[in-house]
């Protein structure tokens, strides 16, 4: 194909696209609101990940030692723990720190405070925060804590009990909101999208039953099929990068209100991350709306030429 073909070709996709103004505001308004779920999709998984982040930030594994334990054999087990694979990170709190915690979570707490003062010591023990890499590591790290083999005996004879399996419920539903969530999104862009390339595929459909005369013109002068299907691939493109950049400036009042609105409940402001992201959304817009409406041409006029 020259360069003056491919010319032709986008000039008749233009010229497609421009001649039949109905038909193409009715693709481009599919498709828009096709790629708006797309967007919302992103929103969604930007809050799920910073909602998700939230939770993992105050999900841990702690490790409580015995009163009076040995803070260098304690020290000693930190460093085997920060060893395991799965362990992101770990806080050792001695007995005097945790003593001042608790004060401070019982501030208000009067008989709570009278009653630790009668008891003329600290009742507390050191403690291990510990972090895993992932909320599914959280089961094998309390494993390797409890298995014999794994950390020496000097280390395991000072720990008086593991918080584990009271939050292993937290943890195991913290793990499948994650999971489904994602699912979810995933699902639903695969369902919207489908039902896009229908709706758009017929649309175009229409396109092409109305130029069926220059078409049959066209080949019976012996155009190529190249040729022809060309200016219907130039215009499902058009109708992709037209629907991504009303999509992207519908977003804008639309992110700007939400962020506003409901930054204190989502933890993130919507706004901000949009325009931080502006460049990013318009690309993953960009190419799937030029993907929709390629491939619902290519469909369209395939379908056409083989009858």
């Amino acid at each position: 194909m020259t360069f003056i073909d491919l010319k032709r070709i986008i000039k008749s996709g233009f010229q497609n696209f421009t001649r039949n103004s109905f038909v193409s505001l009715s693709s481009i308004l599919i498709m828009v609101v096709t790629l708006s779920v797309a967007g919302l999709l992103l929103l969604s998984r930007a809050v799920l990940t910073t909602t998700v982040e939230t939770l993992e930030n105050k999900v841990d594994i702690t490790v409580f030692f015995d009163l009076g334990a040995n803070e260098n054999v304690i020290l000693d087990l930190k460093q085997e723990v920060d060893a395991i694979p799965e362990v992101a990170s770990s806080e050792y709190v001695s007995a005097t720190e945790a003593l001042i915690n608790f004060r401070e979570r019982h501030q208000d707490d009067e008989l709570t405070l009278q009653a630790l003062d009668e008891l003329g010591g600290n009742p507390l023990g050191a403690m291990l925060n510990i972090k895993a890499k992932n909320p599914e590591d959280y089961g094998i790290i309390a494993e390797t804590l409890g298995d014999q083999g794994a950390l020496s005996q000097s280390s395991l004879q000072v720990i008086n009990k593991i918080n584990y399996y009271q939050n292993e419920q937290v943890i195991n539903r913290l793990v499948a909101i994650t999971t489904g969530a994602q699912t979810l999104g995933t699902v639903l862009l695969i369902i919207l999208g489908t039902i896009s390339v229908v709706i758009t595929l017929n649309t175009i459909r229409l396109t092409i039953y109305s130029a069926r005369q220059e078409i049959g013109v066209m080949r019976l002068v012996g155009a190529g099929t190249k040729y022809v299907r060309g200016p219907f691939i130039i215009e499902g493109v058009l109708y992709g990068l037209v629907s991504s950049v009303v999509t992207m400036v519908l977003f804008f009042p639309i992110t700007l209100w939400l962020g506003e609105k409901m930054s204190m409940f989502l933890g993130i402001n919507l706004h901000t991350y949009y325009l931080s992201n502006f460049f990013q959304f318009f690309i993953i817009l960009l190419i799937v709306g030029i993907i929709l409406g390629t491939v619902s041409s290519a469909i369209a006029v395939r379908r056409y030429l083989n009858h």
